[in-house]
């Protein structure tokens, strides 16, 4: 039985496992295309499995930190793997472990499957808001880097981003690259934005938009003439809107309103699919790219008619979710079943599928919808 971490992260990622759980009297889990499995030839963790596992790769003084604090996330780097993001915690009063292996490089847009012509115009505005969104695991992080890395190779500008913790490391190419992680170069998001206009940045990144003040402050940094990229945990883009205006009070939500219908360039919300091959996943998006028309919904309280317009609007680029678990079924890369399953609305988006798919296969479509 192998009893190192980093052997068991090597494990891991030889067999394209993107997440590690490690617990206390548990044997360690992976997770390979959604489905947690036990890594195969390593022991169940013992109490001082677990200490070694924690100290293997955590410096003394974050072990302090989250024996203190009782949890924490940082990264680290294993030779031959590359970055690593870790997240500690404490379970029943015994610590646990969740491991997140990053990608050992940036993908371009059409590496992950998404609309490169689009993406790209999102990166290429010089100002505004653009947010990723989706649940813990939907790639947000990936997007995002791919969106900094083609900035940091088209324009000669000053990038600076906040995260928690830093993931994917960039190397300045056309760009000068700034990259400030929380608990080691700031103290957190709030404090680092609130200075970041005084380091005359261009384009601005925020790992992840937690409260009201990380809120309110990219909005302003996107007013004021910057480009930022941000994510949020939400699920469409209509409860993306819906989130930030809802986190202000209730006399400030009419001046937030208008404040985002200005500055909101586009939302991307993502999901990751299981694909048809049986290895890997395919990625599903929403895309709204933000026109006169969205942004007088934004402004008049008529977020609910956006979706609607989606529907109507994929000739400009844009799409629902639905339309794009549509696309993935017709190109063979995702199962219906699959696509059913991760759809808030399946019976929408059979008929898509249905609709446009050839003649001599509505019959089946029809059959398995029945």
């Amino acid at each position: 039985m192998k009893t190192s971490l980093i052997e068991l992260i090597r494990h891991a990622a030889g067999v394209g496992a993107s997440d590690i759980h490690v617990g206390l009297n548990q044997n360690p889990k992976i997770r390979i295309h959604s489905h947690l499995l036990d890594a195969e030839g390593f022991a169940v963790v013992t109490p001082e499995r677990m200490e070694a596992y924690l100290r293997e790769v955590t410096p003394e003084p974050k072990l302090e930190r989250f024996f203190k604090e009782k949890e924490m996330d940082y990264s680290f780097v294993v030779e031959g793997v590359g970055s690593c993001r870790s997240n500690l915690f404490f379970q029943r009063g015994n610590p646990g472990m969740a491991i997140r292996i990053l990608p050992s490089r940036i993908w371009t847009f059409e590496e992950l499957g998404l609309d490169a012509e689009m993406m790209r115009r999102m990166a290429d505005r010089p100002t505004g808001l653009v947010l990723v969104t989706g649940a813990t695991g939907s790639g947000k992080t990936t997007t995002l880097a791919s969106l900094v890395e083609y900035v940091n190779t088209t324009r000669p500008c000053h990038i600076i981003t906040v995260e928690d913790p830093v993931e994917f490391v960039f190397e300045g190419k056309k760009a000068k690259i700034d990259q400030r992680e929380v608990g080691l170069d700031t103290h957190s998001f709030t404090g680092a934005l609130k200075y970041i206009l005084r380091q005359d940045p261009d384009v601005v990144l925020i790992g992840e938009m937690r409260d009201l003040e990380t809120i309110e402050t990219a909005l302003n940094v996107a007013e004021t003439g910057h480009l930022v990229f941000a994510t949020l945990h939400t699920s469409d883009t209509i409860q993306t809107i819906n989130r930030v205006i809802d986190v202000f009070p209730e006399h400030k939500q009419r001046q937030v309103r208008t404040q985002l219908s200005f500055v909101l360039n586009a939302v991307l919300s993502q999901r990751l699919v299981p694909s048809s091959c049986g290895t890997g996943r395919a990625l599903c998006a929403e895309i709204m790219i933000v026109n006169s028309a969205i942004r007088s919904m934004i402004r008049d309280e008529k977020v609910h008619q956006i979706y609607s317009f989606l529907q109507t609007s994929k000739e400009s680029g844009m799409k629902t979710m639905n339309q794009s678990l549509a696309d993935l079924v017709l190109a063979k890369k995702v199962d219906l079943e699959e696509a059913v399953h991760f759809s808030n609305d399946p019976d929408e988006m059979i008929r898509l599928v249905e609709e446009a798919a050839p003649a001599e296969k509505k019959k089946g479509f029809m059959g398995r919808r029945s």
